[in-house]
């Protein structure tokens, strides 16, 4: 007697991923978003060095003031007994103060934030991957490797065995002290297979921004964790030395910190983004730029320097304007930057999202 052959078991279609070129449209109820990467793999070069100064390239500092829009907090990693920095209460996780109880956000804290940004609209590799993930990520798009073959992004914020061509100083708040915030628990990223994290390919979808909103939220002290934070009303100030960066670069920089008109955006800084926090807008008040061989010999070739390179008002404004339009023609994505603005737009009218905690 002949057997009749079960049939075979159908495989499971394959899981729909966001496309590549409509991550905007993935996820419309969550509190982030994807940027995707460019098609054209990062061209690598070799980065300015640091023996001496380009007299093609720029030269400077950037005077920032940044104001708080939602709560900030920048953990220090430590849990500290209320009674030790002054609060009320029992337990508080402490951000970084200064010998005169100011709050400060370190500058590595900044330069983060800032090369995240400055990465997805240029066409750079990541700056750090995580082992586990590592072969979900597109292989040109892992981090440079050697020092004389750097994306855009690494040549000007640093990369394995090279420094980098901007330092960033600790921001110092302009107020002394602090206010005691709640924030509630927060799950940790689920980048499960299937999900929008990936694409068609079963790689990482592109670079992963929360949205700012109108107010963080905010839990009662019987529901939250008591943390350290800066509020609305504060105001931090710091500064940005830049050399050797070409107007290209220094544009992209200019627009990361939001001095684009047409792409109004802020920083994202610190813990609780999914929540809401950590909106922080930028204004440039001044900036020190050499421009020309003879502005660098009378700046390092004297005692007693004159500001004759001090940029404000309308001569700074007409500055930033003219780096911006260099690096919109030279370097930066057009696509990847209106897919960011599209998140990280401030002002926004967005509501932080319910059932994060």
């Amino acid at each position: 007697m002949t057997k009749t052959p079960k049939p075979k078991p159908r495989k499971a279609p394959p899981p729909q991923h966001p496309s590549r070129d409509n991550l905007t449209a993935a996820n419309p109820n969550k509190p982030y978003q994807f940027v995707s990467f460019p098609r054209e793999r990062p061209h690598l070069a070799k980065p300015a060095g640091h023996d001496k100064f380009d007299k093609n390239c720029l030269h400077g500092t950037l005077f920032l003031k940044l104001q708080v829009q939602t709560s900030l907090h920048i953990s220090t990693g430590i849990v500290a007994p209320g009674r030790d920095v002054e609060s009320r209460v029992a337990l508080i996780k402490t951000m970084t103060q200064g010998t005169e109880k100011q709050l400060l956000i370190q500058g590595s804290s900044l330069k983060g934030c800032i090369r995240s940004v400055y990465e997805a609209i240029t066409n750079s590799t990541l700056a750090v991957v995580t082992s586990r993930y590592r072969d979900k990520i597109p292989p040109e798009r892992l981090p440079c490797r050697k020092n004389t073959e750097l994306c855009p992004a690494s040549q000007v914020f640093g990369a394995l065995d090279w420094q980098g061509l901007i330092e960033f100083n600790d921001a110092k708040c302009e107020s002394i002290g602090f206010n005691t915030g709640f924030m509630p628990s927060l799950y940790r990223p689920r980048p499960e297979p299937g999900s929008a994290y990936f694409d068609t390919r079963g790689k990482v979808a592109g670079r992963k921004f929360y949205y700012h909103t109108i107010r963080a939220i905010a839990k009662g002290q019987n529901q939250g964790i008591a943390v350290q934070q800066a509020t609305r009303e504060y105001t931090f100030t710091t500064q940005l030395q830049f050399k050797n960066l070409k107007p290209e670069e220094l544009g992209t920089l200019l627009v990361v910190l939001g001095q684009d008109s047409k792409y109004p955006i802020a920083l994202k800084v610190g813990g609780g983004k999914p929540i809401g926090m950590g909106t922080m807008t930028v204004e440039i008040t001044q900036a020190r730029v050499l421009e020309k061989f003879e502005d660098i010999k009378k700046r390092y070739c004297q005692y007693n320097p004159a500001n004759d390179n001090l940029l404000t008002g309308n001569a700074l404004q007409q500055f930033i304007q003219k780096q911006i339009q260099t690096a919109h023609s030279r370097l930066i994505q057009s696509q990847q930057l209106q897919q960011l603005a599209q998140i990280l737009r401030y002002p926004t009218d967005r509501e932080p999202p319910e059932g994060m905690y």
